[in-house]
């Protein structure tokens, strides 16, 4: 990857690309800085310490920790995203048929998409800036109000709306997908901090007695995570060949191909989804913290919801195995692909085209999602259960969800530079 970077700065047009990109990087994370107004700061470090807050800040960048200009990230535009691709499985019937209308269907999903957005990053804003302030006992809001938590929720939906923008302007004129790639530098960022804590606690601030051993329990872990970074890139990698053979190539020998399908067919969507479920009743119920805090239901169900806990992350876990089969039918309809085969003259030897096809996809399908979900599972859960029993820092226990986002997009990122030096290329041979 890195000698890929090297060649892509050689290229003025991708040169200018990667520029642009880390231009709006910066004035993202900028953004991440500047605090709303009206806002207590000295009550920011009381919020800090909830455990609701970095789980939140897994794809706000850091930003939901200084109640900043953009606290909600990209998270609602996300849910909008995997709502409206839900709503095209035969559910609104005009969805529906805006996404057989190609790029104009294109447009008016992608507009509805838009305004979702908007209704789920004002009502969440208001949600957690009410909840910090009235029912955590943080006092978050200086002078608070019903026009003023209005006016901080519009606040922050601007927000989300241009970083929503911001993204789309990194897609189009910039390196890979915006949104992902806000996630990923949100995440990037985060890490020195994560490094220096781990240093202070263990090798600072530690007796001297105790300092060798930690040392080399910090070697040992970094042994570990390279271990598993290795791990996911491999299985990011994988793919699954299936062979296409057609029937209209008269050319002999030139008739056969291959279809890969990803061992993870849905990525790191699964994990994002299986997050918003854990969110949401977490910031439901702090609505009766103050008055029911001590109650046993609520022990219960803050078990239950909260990531910091085995119980909460081992139902985290089942929720991404879930969306991973659930996600993987969305990405890849098998009865749009044996349709578009069977147009195209293709077929799998030794299967007939048409239902049959449609089966094959479906059973591959399973067979590939039940390993990316047993993947994508442990991933998310390895590094929670090794906070909860060994007592690691709470970044580290988050550190599953993000190493799944931070490769992946490194790997698509990659990818999309090797394409662009390979079409210019082409170009150049042609000309």
């Amino acid at each position: 990857m890195l000698t890929t970077l090297r060649n892509a700065f050689k290229v003025k047009e991708i040169r200018k690309k990667i520029f642009f990109t880390l231009f709006i990087l910066l004035i993202y994370r900028l953004g991440t800085q500047i605090t709303m107004p009206g806002v207590d700061a000295s009550s920011l470090s009381k919020i800090s310490a909830s455990g609701l807050i970095p789980l939140l800040d897994t794809v706000s960048g850091g930003g939901l920790t200084n109640y900043s200009l953009f606290s909600m990230g990209v998270s609602p535009f996300i849910t909008a995203q995997i709502v409206i691709q839900l709503l095209q499985m035969d559910i609104v019937p005009k969805f529906v048929e805006w996404s057989k209308q190609g790029e104009v269907g294109r447009r008016k999903l992608n507009q509805a998409t838009r305004y979702l957005t908007i209704v789920l990053a004002f009502v969440q804003s208001i949600g957690i800036t009410a909840g910090f302030n009235y029912l955590s006992g943080y006092g978050l809001v200086k002078n608070p109000s019903v026009q003023t938590f209005i006016l901080l929720g519009i606040i922050l939906t601007g927000g989300t709306m241009l970083l929503t923008w911001l993204g789309e302007q990194i897609t189009d004129k910039g390196i890979g997908n915006g949104v992902s790639m806000i996630i990923f530098a949100g995440i990037i960022a985060r890490l020195p901090n994560g490094i220096y804590q781990l240093v202070r606690d263990n090798i600072i601030n530690a007796k001297a007695s105790e300092r060798p051993l930690n040392i080399l329990w910090l070697v040992l872990l970094l042994i570990v995570i390279l271990f598993i970074v290795y791990w996911v890139t491999y299985v990011q990698q994988a793919n699954r060949k299936v062979p296409i053979q057609y029937t209209r190539r008269a050319t002999s020998g030139g008739n056969e191909s291959y279809l890969p399908l990803k061992v993870n067919v849905s990525g790191v969507i699964p994990v994002i989804f299986a997050s918003s479920f854990i969110i949401t009743p977490s910031t439901i119920l702090m609505i009766f913290q103050a008055n029911h805090g001590d109650e046993g239901w609520y022990q219960v169900l803050s078990n239950i919801f909260s990531m910091q806990t085995t119980v909460g992350a081992i139902i985290y876990t089942l929720l991404i195995v879930l969306f991973t089969f659930f996600y993987a039918f969305v990405q890849v309809n098998p009865e749009k692909l044996a349709e578009n085969l069977q147009k195209q003259g293709a077929y799998i030897p030794s299967v007939w085209p048409g239902k049959e096809t449609e089966k094959y996809f479906s059973g591959l399908l399973m067979r590939l999602s039940t390993v990316g979900s047993i993947f994508l599972g442990l991933i998310a859960l390895l590094p929670q259960l090794a906070t909860n029993i060994f007592g690691l820092p709470q970044s580290i226990g988050l550190g599953g969800t993000s190493l799944l986002i931070v490769v992946g997009v490194a790997l698509e990122t990659s990818r999309q530079l090797e394409g662009l030096m390979m079409k210019r290329r082409y170009i150049g041979f042609i000309r």
